[in-house]
């Protein structure tokens, strides 16, 4: 008999999500079948736990509801196995996802960090390849330079230093993320933290990239609402301001700011 996966999804469900039942549906369909898969709410209900059961998730209500970083750093601990993927609750993972991120996990068992290559979802429909997405491939390949693994403090901060173009959903984290909670006063770039703290850790990043996983734009989400309330402004210039001397990070900061007011995510 086949050993299941050292892995677990792990779905922070806010409220009522019409495309819950589509990722829990896309997690359940792996090819590498077996991964543990749970289901983590500080809005628990009967149809949410309905749901889960439909899927085969384990559930988990918590309280109080106080924000995304809780919400994550909740879901994250329910994981009973090494490798955990943070599964966002409105975007769908294809069927090939955790075999190609395990086959990488294989090729370098000190990996901290596993991303895919992902699409967006406008609707239920593939949103062409926008031009930020466009920049955030090239950051990724400035800070691999073709490499699948990187392991090298310089070239994992290099990575992170224009800005974040890691899709968290994307990533699986690995023991070597052991301890790096996400912070719980940051409301947009609690991933693009972690990862810096993360990249000043032994353990390699390592890229997969295939396009594994569809991340769904909506302006209900907490990236739009972030770009509305100033949050994603002052998050970016703290984060810069952790990675570059101060006019640096101020001409980077003001030049994602400009990026917002086009329209860039």
């Amino acid at each position: 008999m086949e050993r299941a996966p050292d892995h677990s999804f792990v779905v922070p469900a806010y409220g009522r999500s019409p495309h819950l039942a589509d990722c829990l549906a896309s997690l359940a369909a792996q090819t590498l079948a077996g991964s543990e898969i749970v289901v983590s709410t500080s809005t628990p209900s009967d149809e949410l736990e309905a749901l889960a059961s439909r899927f085969g998730a384990r559930y988990f209500a918590h309280a109080p509801n106080a924000g995304i970083g809780r919400d994550w750093n909740m879901a994250r601990g329910q994981a009973s196995r090494r490798w955990v993927t943070v599964a966002h609750q409105d975007d769908v993972y294809l069927p090939g996802f955790l075999a190609e991120t395990m086959r990488a996990v294989e090729a370098a068992p000190d990996a901290s960090l596993v991303l895919t290559d992902y699409v967006e979802l406008l609707g239920d429909d593939e949103r062409p390849r926008t031009a930020m997405l466009r920049i955030k491939r090239l950051l990724l390949e400035l800070g691999f330079l073709g490499r699948q693994n990187i392991r090298r403090e310089a070239d994992k901060l290099r990575l992170l230093r224009f800005g974040c173009p890691i899709a968290c959903p994307s990533v699986t984290l690995g023991p070597g993320a052991a301890g790096i909670a996400f912070r719980e006063d940051l409301k947009v770039d609690l991933d693009w933290e972690a990862w810096i703290r993360l990249a000043r850790r032994p353990g390699a990043f390592c890229f997969v990239r295939a396009r594994l996983m569809a991340h769904r734009i909506h302006e209900e989400s907490e990236t739009s609402a972030g770009v509305r309330d100033g949050a994603r402004e002052r998050e970016d210039a703290a984060m810069f301001a952790s990675l570059w001397p101060a006019p640096i990070a101020a001409l980077l900061a003001r030049a994602y700011a400009h990026s917002y007011e086009a329209g860039g995510d």
